[in-house]
């Protein structure tokens, strides 16, 4: 992974800062509608302009959202980051590209964030919001410790916080 600097990593990922040079695969992700609907309740099309100001605008408030390279491939997996920090609970988010779904990327990521999270950052807790109809993403984030803890920010929402 010569050409991104890694902030950390796990087992098979390398989490670098977000970099211009990924926005073709953001764009590819956001814009694919089975990531679209699972992101945005109100999901639409972005183009490279807003991609671009959205990664500068997040570089330059230094934001914790790492994009994921696969290490054995070079490949992009998707992004994860710490939003919100309240209390000293941070609440993540995570998407990942299609072609990378279902390959136990997700569940290595959210381990890994929780790890930075806590060492790092030095954060008490975690807590999330998923679709109620986002199944995959609801077990990803039970098998790490999440529980259910109630209505999210909607009515279509969960909101899980960290147990372990």
């Amino acid at each position: 992974m010569e050409k991104y600097e890694r902030i950390f990593e796990s087992e098979n990922i390398d989490y670098i800062n977000l970099n211009k040079s990924l926005i073709e695969d953001y764009l590819e992700m956001v814009n694919h509608p089975e990531v679209a609907n699972k992101i945005s309740h109100n999901p639409r099309t972005y183009t490279y302009e807003e991609e671009l100001a959205w990664v500068n605008e997040n570089l330059e408030k230094k934001k914790l959202i790492f994009s994921m390279i696969e290490r054995k491939t070079g490949e992009y997996i998707g992004n994860v980051e710490i939003m919100h920090i309240k209390n000293n609970i941070g609440e993540i988010g995570i998407s990942i590209t299609p072609k990378k779904q279902s390959k136990s990327f997700g569940t290595e990521a959210m381990k890994a964030i929780i790890k930075y999270g806590q060492e790092e950052i030095g954060l008490d807790g975690f807590e999330l919001n998923v679709y109620k109809t986002n199944k995959k993403a609801i077990h990803c984030y039970e098998k790490v410790g999440f529980v259910q803890a109630g209505i999210g920010k909607t009515e279509e929402d969960n909101h899980m916080i960290y147990k372990k």
